[in-house]
């Protein structure tokens, strides 16, 4: 995880899971070829309907055409993002996607903890409604060590809650990658 990520926003709504994340048509792919694993982030939320996406007009692709990362780095999500099955291709998607962090005001407890274990994507959360606050496409810059999100675009500030223990799974590169170099694991 990078002391800061900046980029561009994409909003969503409520209760995104991982079923839209990444569709379960799209599990095929293998994840140690590098072509194939492509697709991960090509199809990554191609199943939020319109009505769910919170988008003006809902008519913003995540991923353009013919594309396999978008232009985004941050998702906006409400409540209970990751929620549905144990899809441990959720955040996996996302990252494949480009997306470096996931700011939402809740999570589905495994979505967070598979985030977390791979450290795929930044999982923060918010106290604010902050898909209410923040339009798609908006510049972002995310301090991820002080848990502060600038919009750049709106000129305005959010603090988000704490990382806490979790935060130096994030900057190990994952649980496992941490539990070697803090000694919990021997060193492959």
């Amino acid at each position: 995880m990078k002391a800061i990520i900046s980029g561009k926003a994409f909003v969503i709504g409520n209760d995104i899971d991982t079923d839209q994340i990444i569709p379960a048509v799209h599990l095929v792919y293998k994840l140690d070829d590098p072509e194939e694993k492509k697709n991960y982030g090509k199809y990554a939320l191609s199943g939020v309907p319109i009505s769910q996406s919170g988008l003006p007009n809902g008519n913003i692709p995540f991923i353009k055409e013919g594309e396999w990362q978008s232009e985004y780095k941050i998702i906006i999500g409400g409540k209970n993002f990751g929620c549905g099955s144990s899809r441990e291709h959720a955040p996996f998607a996302l990252q494949i996607a480009g997306i470096e962090a996931v700011i939402a005001e809740g999570y589905a407890r495994i979505f967070y903890r598979n985030a977390i274990d791979g450290a795929f994507v930044a999982p923060f959360e918010s106290t604010q409604h902050l898909a209410k606050e923040i339009t798609t496409g908006d510049e972002l810059e995310l301090d991820t060590t002080n848990g502060v999100l600038k919009n750049k675009t709106q000129n305005k500030e959010y603090k988000l809650q704490p990382l806490g223990d979790i935060e130096h799974i994030l900057r190990g590169g994952g649980i496992f990658e941490y539990a070697r170099t803090s000694g919990m694991l021997a060193k492959a």
